[in-house]
């Protein structure tokens, strides 16, 4: 997990501070460099590459008996991986989208962020989803029986 969350912390720092051209300050949704830019685009395809990404390597750790479990050989993988990124994605997506949309709501429109404070938030809903994303595919993977502990 922490292979996912240093890097995704990180990166989306850096993307979401050097993206800010003036750093003085920011808004939800206007201008050129608003905060729903920056967290939407990672809201949707952060969890869609996570869950891909979990699944292959939880099914190539079980072929290699690394782990001890075992992928039910009836499963089709590519439709799982297809069905729960897409579905993790829109939820995803819809909740920081809502979350946006609240918050601006609630402040006025002339209501100026912080870019720096911006950015640090970006990096920290990157880790967030990142941990989110690692444990959810397997977690699901275990609920319906699709791994099944070796004897």
């Amino acid at each position: 997990m922490i292979i996912y969350i240093l890097p995704n912390v990180f990166f989306n720092f850096i993307i979401a501070y050097a993206s800010f051209n003036e750093l003085g300050y920011t808004h939800f949704f206007a201008g050129t460099q608003c905060l729903a830019r920056l967290t939407l685009p990672m809201a949707i395809f952060l969890p869609v590459v996570l869950t891909i990404d979990i699944i292959k390597r939880v099914n190539k750790a079980a072929n290699q008996e690394a782990i001890e479990f075992i992928v039910d050989n009836q499963l089709n993988l590519k439709k799982l991986m297809t069905k729960l990124s897409i579905l993790y994605g829109l939820l995803t997506g819809l909740l920081v989208l809502s979350c946006l949309l609240f918050a601006e709501s609630v402040w006025s429109k002339y209501y100026k962020l912080d870019a720096n404070a911006m950015a640090i938030l970006v990096g920290l809903l990157a880790g967030l989803l990142s941990v989110l994303f690692t444990y959810l595919p397997i977690k699901k993977m275990k609920g319906y029986s699709i791994l099944k502990q070796r004897y």
